[in-house]
C-alpha cells in the first residue's frame, strides 16, 4: 500500500510542525492508525513537540537520529538497522499510543552539504528510498516533516515518497509559493515525483475577508485539489506544539472546533489514500496488463 507523505511548503511558517503533530495524534487517538514520524527538518520543530528536550538530547547523543542513520547510509556507505531509530511511546496525548518518531539534529544541514560536497545525491535518494520501501508495510500512516524551501534531501522525498500534501496559508505570498513549487515539480519529469494528495488551507482566520477571498482562490484551481476541510487558527493549535511532560486526554489539548477540524480532515485524507491506491491497483489489473487464457 502506497502510504508515505511528504508535507512541505517551500515557505516557512505556513504551521507544517504543528499540522503534522496533529494530524499523526489524530490519526492514531480516533482511528487506530500506528503513524510514523520521521522529522527531517533541522529545526526539529515536531521532534520537540513529541518529545521532552531531555529525551530528544539523549537521542541526539546516543547518535539515534535521521541524521544518524543517512550519515552511515550514504557517507559510510554501511547498513543499519532502521528499526533502532523509531522511538516508540511519544506524544503526551493519552489516546495516541501508536504514534512513532525517528527524530531530527540540527546537524542536518551539515550532513546535506557533506553529501553535496561528496557528489553523493544519487546514493542520498537511493537511502531514502530504501528507507520508505522499509517502513511502508510496517505502518499505517508514515508522514515526513519536510524543513521550508527545496534542499536536496527535501528533494529526495519529494522523489521517493508515495503522495504529498502542501499545508499553505490563505496569503498572497503562500499562493505564490505553491506557483514556485509546482514549478519545480514540473523540472526533471524522468526522475519522478510524488503525487499530489491535495493543498491544506491552514492557519485560516474565519473572520478574515482577505482570508477567505485567498482560500477561495487556492479551491478554484482545480490543479492544487484542496482538501475540503480548512484548519482554522485557534489558540488551541497554536498551543498544541508545547510538549507536556503529563499526559493528556486528546479533548483537552484539541478542544472544540480544532478537534472537530482535525478528525473531519484525517477521514478526509484516509479516503484520498484509499481512492489512491485503489485507483493505483486497477492500473496494475487493466484489461491490457492481465493475461487472458487461450
Amino acid at each position: 500500500m502506497r502510504n508515505t507523505i511528504a508535507m512541505m511548503n517551500t515557505k516557512g511558517g505556513v504551521g507544517k510542525s504543528t499540522l503534522v503533530l496533529a494530524i499523526a495524534e489524530t490519526l492514531s487517538a480516533h482511528f487506530g492508525k500506528n503513524v510514523l514520524v520521521i522529522d527531517s527538518d533541522a529545526q526539529a520543530s515536531v521532534s520537540l513537540m513529541l518529545l521532552s528536550t531531555g529525551n530528544l538530547n539523549r537521542l541526539q547523543i546516543d547518535g539515534l537520529t535521521i541524521v544518524d542513520l543517512l550519515a552511515t547510509t550514504v557517507l559510510k556507505e554501511q547498513p543499519v538497522d532502521w528499526t533502532r531509530f523509531a522511538v516508540a511511546g511519544v506524544s503526551d496525548v493519552e489516546e495516541a499510543r501508536t504514534v512513532y518518531l525517528i527524530p531530527s539534529d540540527m546537524q542536518l544541514t551539515l550532513f546535506e552539504r557533506e553529501v553535496a560536497k561528496e557528489n553523493q545525491l544519487v546514493r542520498m535518494r537511493l537511502s531514502v528510498g530504501a528507507l520508505l520501501r522499509n517502513v511502508r508495510d510496517v505502518f499505517d500512516v508514515i508522514l515526513i516533516d519536510c524543513p521550508p524551501g527545496l534542499s536536496v534531501l527535501t528533494e529526495s522525498w519529494l522523489r521517493e515518497a508515495d503522495f504529498y500534501i502542501s499545508p499553505t496559508k490563505p496569503d498572497h505570498i503562500c499562493v505564490y509559493a505553491l506557483e514556485v513549487f509546482n514549478h519545480f515539480k514540473g523540472l526533471n519529469p524522468e526522475m519522478g515525483f510524488a503525487q499530489n494528495l491535495g493543498v491544506l488551507i491552514n492557519m485560516q482566520d474565519m473572520r478574515s475577508k482577505s482570508d477567505a477571498e485567498h482560500a477561495r482562490q487556492l479551491t478554484e484551481d482545480g490543479n492544487n485539489r484542496c482538501f475540503s476541510q480548512v484548519v482554522p487558527r485557534t489558540n488551541a493549535l497554536q498551543h498544541a506544539s508545547h510538549f507536556r511532560a503529563q499526559d493528556r486526554v486528546y479533548e483537552s489539548k484539541y478542544p472544540g472546533e480544532s478537534g472537530v477540524a482535525l478528525r473531519n480532515l484525517c477521514l478526509e485524507l484516509l479516503d484520498r489514500l484509499d481512492e489512491a491506491n485503489a485507483a493505483s491497483a486497477g492500473r496494475r489489473t487493466s484489461p491490457s496488463a492481465v493475461s487472458v487464457p487461450r
